[in-house]
């Protein structure tokens, strides 16, 4: 992973950079819930990856690295984010603007805001596995490496936090089920 100085070899960041730049965009985006401040966390994460460039003996130690700091910075990110506007609010008294649109603009607006919201109630650890394998695309064996947990315990915790938001979504009378 080093070059003949004993610096970060190019090619292998590029190859590691073109492997999973578009998965930790995805997890960063969902967490964060901004495209800036996605591609921001990641940058800032590879930025970090090449400071520490000797500590990952293979590409897939720094793989499983970046998606811990990605994850950790994004939620980082949003909690920041969240402070900074509730003293915003506070200070301005601030009400959020509805927008007049289209109606299937609208329907889908709720939709992806209901999802959120129902996320946003799972506990932690189940709201990391369930973004990490549907927004990160990453398989149960990748999520159990960045996370340090068995893979077991990761199928379970899918399992687990899709029960809990279909149980969520039945007692809002949003059951995807129904016919």
């Amino acid at each position: 992973m080093f070059d003949d100085r004993g610096g970060v070899d190019d090619a292998a960041f590029k190859a590691l950079y073109d492997e999973t730049f578009t998965m930790l965009w995805r997890v960063a985006r969902r967490i964060t819930n901004s495209d800036e401040a996605a591609e921001d966390v990641v940058h800032d994460s590879y930025i970090k990856a090449v400071e520490r460039w000797s500590i990952f003996p293979t590409r897939d130690d720094a793989k499983y690295w970046l998606i811990r700091v990605v994850k950790n910075n994004a939620l980082n990110w949003a909690k920041r984010k969240g402070r900074e506007q509730k003293v915003y609010q506070r200070y301005f008294k601030e009400t959020e603007r509805v927008s007049e649109s289209p109606e299937a603009e609208v329907v889908r607006n709720e939709s992806k805001d209901d999802m959120r919201r129902y996320l946003d109630r799972l506990p932690e650890k189940f709201r990391v596995v369930l973004v990490l394998k549907e927004y990160g695309l990453l398989n149960y064996k990748e999520i159990g490496k960045s996370l340090g947990i068995a893979e077991g315990n990761v199928k379970v915790r899918v399992f687990r936090a899709r029960e809990a938001l279909a149980k969520m979504m039945r007692e809002d009378g949003n059951d995807v089920s129904r016919p």
